[in-house]
This record gives structure tokens, sequence and C-alpha cells, in this order.
């Protein structure tokens, strides 16, 4: 008899679930500087969070790997998506500056309009694709 084994909890920026035929959009900046959904979902859960520390537990990920992807952010773009102030006694924390906010907003509304076209050319032929995402 197989032991039951619990099923692992996704992270809640995580759970929203991709449709079937609905790609993962990602936008090439540069040589090896790739703008996606991933380090998207870190700017909202930073905002929403007001730490990178906090951000990262709520992902799941580890906090060197999200201080890597905000360098990389910041990097990408040749100036701040995300401004973090040292811990300590009081605290630090980290804040998405109205530039970063702005290129988050711009990919999800380049997300939105990709679904939307893929809808538009895939629905006649297979009518399934438009369910799921909106």
């Amino acid at each position: 008899m197989r032991a039951k084994t619990k099923k692992a909890k996704l992270p809640a920026a995580r759970k929203r679930s991709v449709a079937r035929g609905f790609p993962r959009l990602r936008i090439a900046m540069g040589k090896g500087l790739i703008l996606g959904p991933g380090k998207v979902d870190l700017i909202e859960a930073i905002e929403r969070k007001g730490s990178i520390s906090a951000a990262s537990r709520e992902m799941g990920m580890s906090y060197r790997r999200a201080w890597l992807l905000v360098d990389a952010l910041n990097t990408m773009f040749g100036r701040p998506l995300v401004v973090a102030s040292p811990g300590g006694v009081h605290g630090g924390g980290a804040q998405i500056t109205d530039f970063g906010k702005a290129i988050a907003a711009a990919y999800r509304r380049i997300e939105q309009r990709t679904y939307a076209a893929i809808r538009e050319e895939l629905a006649p032929i297979y009518p399934r694709i438009g369910r799921g995402k909106e």
C-alpha cells in the first residue's frame, strides 16, 4: 500500500494558472537580459510586502535568488526599479520606484494583449482556446 503524500502548496504568486495554449511571455531586452513573469511577479510581491525578504518568502524562493533578480532588473534598465534600505534596528525594507511600477504595468498590458491576439487567431480553429485566461 502506498503512503499518502501531501500535495505541496504553491506560493501565492505561483497560483496564477496559465490556461492551456498560453505562453509565459518573456521579453528579450538585450543580450542575456530577459523580462519575464517571474521578475514581474517579484516586483509586485515587493510592492505588496514592502521588503525583498518577505516577497521572497511569499514566492517560495531564497532571499539570495530574489536579490539577484532585483539586481538584474536594476541593471537591465540602467535605472532602479527597486530601491532597498539596509536592515538593522529599524528593519530596512524595499520600495518599487515609479519607473518599476511602470515597467510591471507595461509588462502586464503586453501580456494581456498577447493573450488576446492568441485567442483571436486560434479561437476560430480551436474554440476551447478562449476559455480560462482573461
